[in-house]
């Protein structure tokens, strides 16, 4: 049952997706569709705090290369539905399938696409990292893993962590200084191995040109296929599905305070533990279980009841993104006050105050 639900959240949700296209006309917002039952079912049902018991880590992982399969195949029909007619992108009635295209594709390319990129670029075996750095293009960030693996880990809850958001901040800012913050350290981590390898920084070893290659190939081949308005709808859903994966880090991280060095303990990161946000996920709201161990593969990642949880995942993106000053007065502050009280020590208290003066919370 528990590697079932693996193949129920994450392959079948994109696979919803893939449908509509192939069926075309209103049925291309059926993507966007998953979104609003995935919320409803993740507010109304109790918080998992099981421990998964997976038989074949081979059959489990199957959910993710499944995945990884339909996002192309979610392109592919996308491309094939407006070639053909099916899906008319142009003309002046053409806005309300435009808006379907979009949403459907951006959704589908940040959920599950994120968590399924995620839990690969942490792989150990080049293969799972390779299809971890091509279906992050759906997203924008093909060289996502440098910027995560060898930044955000070691930096989590410092002002050196792009992915970390500061109290006070709103999400719209810090999907921009995080989405730079990202692009940079990559292109930076990428010339600093290079050198240590005694290659210059612009060698064709560079990942950065497999960057822009496959940033490019995506709304190139849709232009090539479906033409312009096909291209620049492919653009806008990267856009996106790019702020999405951002405000994921948001929401995981927001406003807690690490000495820098200090080791990575079970209080520096939230953990959104409900029942479809798990699976859908990927595990990778058991969050802090992960950063104490980012090897450990998703299926063994065991839930921390007794480390900082916020509610549902869902409930948190609609407040923060639509409603900020509700984020703010019902969610994110009362939390980070339990935060301090409970969690943080001496050092982190000190730094949780200079943090909530700087927000003006004080």
């Amino acid at each position: 049952m528990d590697t079932l639900r693996y193949y129920l959240f994450v392959p079948l949700t994109t696979l919803a997706g893939v449908v509509g296209f192939a069926l075309g006309g209103p049925w291309i917002w059926l993507g966007i569709g998953t979104f609003p039952i995935l919320l409803l079912l993740d507010i109304v049902l109790p918080r998992d705090l099981a421990v998964r018991k997976v038989g074949s880590p081979l059959l489990v992982d199957g959910a993710l290369y499944a995945h990884c399969v339909l996002i192309v195949a979610l392109y592919v029909m996308y491309v094939l539905s407006v070639a053909d007619g099916s899906n008319p992108v142009d003309g002046p009635n053409a806005g309300w399938l435009i808006t379907a295209n979009i949403a459907s594709l951006a959704w589908l390319s940040a959920v599950p696409n994120l968590p399924v990129a995620h839990e690969l670029m942490h792989r150990r075996h080049w293969f799972p990292r390779l299809v971890a750095q091509f279906v992050s293009t759906f997203y924008g960030d093909p060289n996502r893993d440098i910027a995560h693996v060898k930044g955000h880990h070691l930096d989590l809850d410092t002002p050196a962590d792009s992915d970390s958001a500061y109290r006070g901040e709103l999400i719209y800012s810090f999907v921009f200084r995080a989405s730079w913050g990202a692009y940079a350290e990559a292109v930076k981590g990428e010339a600093e191995r290079l050198r240590r390898l005694g290659h210059s920084p612009w060698s064709l070893r560079n990942r950065t040109y497999q960057q822009v290659l496959l940033l490019a190939l995506l709304p190139g081949l849709c232009g090539y296929f479906a033409g312009a308005t096909a291209a620049g709808i492919a653009v806008a859903s990267m856009l996106i599905a790019k702020g999405l994966v951002e405000a994921f880090n948001y929401f995981q991280h927001y406003g807690l305070v690490r000495v820098p060095g200090a080791p990575v303990e079970k209080r520096h990161a939230w953990n959104h533990l409900g029942s479809v946000v798990r699976p859908l996920g990927v595990e990778i709201t058991n969050h802090i279980n992960h950063h104490l161990d980012g090897r450990t593969p998703f299926y063994a990642l065991k839930p921390e009841p007794e480390a900082p949880q916020m509610p549902s995942l869902f409930l948190c993106f609609l407040s923060g993104i639509l409603a900020p000053p509700l984020w703010f007065s019902l969610i994110a502050k009362p939390r980070l006050a339990a935060w301090d009280r409970q969690f943080a020590t001496d050092s982190e208290r000190d730094l949780a105050l200079a943090a909530n003066q700087r927000a003006g919370w004080v």
